[in-house]
């Protein structure tokens, strides 16, 4: 009992002093954010707060255009979700439960897709948005991450596991691929949709790269890279632009303390798929 009682307490403290620090950048951002602009770099300046000072946030909401981009994130992330698990989901359908000509080709193509890196597509899909005159819209932003390929083996995967008598027993009563797949298929998986979707918007809202390359304009920038414009709109102003860092990220943040076993549980899904 000693020895198990040792090992306990060293894997606290371990437990304990890596979770300080991945959470000292956070509580450092958070403490930068509330101090007047000239503490900031002062050497006066410590680790504990010694003010409470919210100009940085009040300049981040009313003197930029974060709100705007919150609307952006929001309405490009949640269409980005609702589109690919709509799509994924057919998609594995009818790869799993209809026979097709070329339906082993193209789930071959789907897993092929995982050894294509998204950064080596950019530029074709760069010029095919500027050639389609998406460059700067919505449109322009979702489209290259509409293809999803995890959603759609995790999808098939399921469908490959449900019994083929439940299948046949619907198509005796008349029932179609429609019936099948929204009212019999899908009720039975609301776990791992709800599971796809939290993640699925979570990767979205963090995507950067793409939509730093696809808006030119302020007004069309989603959250992560509006903050690189923080910047230039305030000149170097380190309360301001973690006051901007800490309120963009804090949408995600809260998602995930809300639907923390369900964001596990898709991380756990998305790693068996890729392993």
């Amino acid at each position: 009992m000693g020895t198990r009682k040792i090992e306990n307490t060293v894997l606290l403290v371990i437990t304990l002093t890596a979770a300080a620090i991945w959470i000292f950048p956070l509580y450092w951002a958070f403490v930068t954010s509330i101090r007047d602009e000239s503490h900031v770099v002062s050497s006066d300046a410590g680790l504990l707060p010694d003010m409470l000072n919210l100009t940085a946030y009040s300049d981040a909401l009313f003197n930029s255009n974060l709100l705007t981009w919150y609307v952006n994130s929001i309405g490009t992330s949640i269409i980005i979700t609702v589109t690919v698990l709509i799509t994924g989901m057919m998609c594995a359908y009818a790869l799993s439960q209809m026979r097709f000509p070329g339906r082993r080709a193209l789930y071959a193509v789907v897993l092929a897709s995982f050894m294509i890196p998204t950064q080596a597509l950019v530029v074709t899909q760069f010029v095919l948005m500027n050639d389609l005159g998406l460059v700067n819209t919505w449109a322009g932003i979702i489209l290259p991450q509409l293809i999803v390929p995890v959603v759609i083996i995790v999808y098939k995967q399921f469908f490959d596991a449900v019994p083929k008598e439940m299948r046949e027993a619907v198509l005796l009563d008349g029932g179609g691929e429609y019936t099948l797949l929204f009212k019999v298929y899908l009720p039975l998986n609301w776990g791992i949709t709800t599971a796809l979707a939290i993640i699925t918007f979570i990767m979205a809202w963090n995507q950067f790269f793409w939509p730093f390359l696809v808006t030119t304009s302020e007004n069309m920038m989603t959250i992560p890279v509006g903050i690189t414009q923080v910047r230039d709109t305030f000149g170097v102003n380190y309360a301001r632009v973690m006051a901007v860092a800490l309120l963009g990220a804090a949408p995600v943040a809260i998602a995930y303390l809300i639907f923390q076993k369900k964001v596990t549980e898709a991380v756990m899904i998305s790693s068996g798929v890729k392993g």
